[in-house]
């Protein structure tokens, strides 16, 4: 990061001001999000930074933001709290499912699977071993 140590200590540390600049250094160095680390701070949740360190959650979230702002321009304005609230709600509901579907089939199909494979022989005392 380019800091010397003491400074980092003090930075990783939380202790005085947040630095954006750090923060995305910090970010690119580490390979995480930094919009993940920002909205960790906001939600007061440390463990959504982690959450977003590999799959960039937060960034993608911003950059769809910034399209957003570039296509709707002023229509933002006219939209009203309860349509955004609805439209974010369902979206973010429908990625959770989305997640816990995804595991639950990977964990089927392994289950499924895992039958095929030739299992150890136990040696457990019984003679059925080798």
């Amino acid at each position: 990061m380019n800091m010397a140590l003491r400074s980092y200590e003090h930075f990783e540390s939380g202790a005085g001001r947040i630095n954006l600049e750090r923060i995305h250094r910090f970010a690119e160095v580490t390979e995480s999000d930094p919009h993940g680390i920002l909205a960790a701070l906001a939600l007061g949740s440390p463990a959504f930074a982690l959450r977003c360190a590999d799959n960039k959650l937060a960034t993608i979230l911003a950059v769809a933001l910034q399209e957003f702002d570039e296509e709707a321009g002023d229509a933002i304005g006219d939209l009203d709290a309860r349509t955004i609230i609805n439209a974010f709600t369902r979206t973010l509901k429908d990625l959770a499912d989305q997640s816990v579907r995804r595991d639950a089939e990977a964990e089927a199909w392994l289950e499924h699977r895992r039958g095929r494979l030739i299992a150890p022989a136990r040696d457990d005392g019984t003679g059925d071993g080798p």
